[in-house]
């Protein structure tokens, strides 16, 4: 990577237990950042040492060094100096086998949870406005609707206005059932068409290693086995998720939070979606159209993997009104 940038982030400071080492920590993009003299001072480990093990983190393949690299621009510094990601910290603290390494990365995660508190809270409160807002929205959007099918508009004009109005009312009248609480499972389609084995999907998951590096794809335990187990199961002969919709949303619920791989649990889970609902043919819209656009999908993703257990009820409501037939 060439040039440089300013650091943009916040400065964290951390220090050790024995409160000897005192290290600013950059905070930028989601995660913490170190240079390697830093590390040489974290790890209490030579220059030589330090540089041999990052340079092994990105020859052996272990992590990508585009992602997990960058060169900031620093008060009292001529030049960039580069910087290493949380992930490239923490092999190298592994590979050196300091313990110093371990209460950073123990520091770190606390750390960035706290922040992804923090700008939740900012986030909800931004919600609160919004929801106000689309609540006029949807008022204007009403009577709008009312007034060209009264006046019987008919021109191309009117038909393009009164088509973007439909498209946005069911999002419209959704978030609204959300607001409400009367959300319900609903316009679904019947029994699966296919039924998607462990030797399927893991298969699935072996494809796409191709595209990442690194720990993508290997299994910690049995939890990617049993979240494909989990929606087909049944009570008293009655399926528990009976619709391909339910199926679709608790399989994704159920990957991403079983966190099953060492890396890549919300892609993985987002892929296996994406292939459930095109193996059962409700993927698209009748007009060809996706019925959950991309950016809907990473959102649900990152909001399962940010919501608590007992909102999991909410969050497949919301995901298979999403997808139903009543979203053509």
């Amino acid at each position: 990577m060439t040039g440089g940038r300013s650091c943009s982030g916040e400065v964290l400071l951390f220090q050790a237990e024995d409160g000897k080492t005192r290290l600013e920590v950059q905070l930028d993009h989601e995660t913490v950042w170190l240079n390697q003299a830093q590390m040489v001072t974290l790890f209490e480990r030579d220059v030589s040492v330090v540089s041999r093990h990052i340079r092994n983190v990105f020859a052996e393949g272990e992590l990508p060094e585009k992602s997990n690299l960058q060169k900031m621009q620093i008060a009292n510094s001529d030049r960039p100096v580069v910087y290493y990601s949380l992930d490239v910290i923490i092999s190298v603290g592994y590979r050196v086998k300091s313990r110093r390494g371990t209460q950073f990365r123990q520091w770190a995660t606390r750390v960035l949870r706290d922040h992804i508190v923090k700008g939740y809270t900012v986030n909800e409160q931004r919600l609160r406005d919004e929801t106000a807002k689309l609540r006029e929205m949807q008022q204007t959007v009403d009577l709008l609707a009312r007034t060209l099918t009264t006046q019987e508009l008919v021109t191309e004009t009117g038909r393009d206005v009164l088509r973007v109005i439909n498209d946005y009312a069911y999002a419209l009248a959704t978030l609204d059932r959300y607001d409400h609480g009367s959300l319900s499972i609903e316009a679904t389609t019947g029994q699966a068409l296919r039924v998607i084995d462990y030797d399927e999907a893991i298969g699935i998951v072996y494809a796409m290693k191709g595209e990442f590096d690194g720990l993508f794809g290997i299994e910690k335990d049995q939890g990617f086995k049993s979240a494909l187990g989990t929606i087909y199961q049944t009570f008293d002969g009655k399926e528990l998720y009976p619709s391909v919709e339910e199926k679709a949303a608790n399989l994704l619920y159920f990957v991403v939070k079983n966190h099953a791989f060492s890396d890549g649990n919300k892609r993985i889970a987002a892929a296996l979606f994406i292939y459930f609902l095109a193996t059962n043919a409700i993927l698209y819209r009748p007009d060809g159209s996706k019925r959950l656009a991309d950016n809907a999908l990473v959102a649900l993703t990152l909001l399962i993997a940010e919501s608590r257990p007992e909102e999991k009820e909410t969050i497949v409501k919301v995901i298979v009104n999403l997808i139903n037939r009543s979203n053509d």
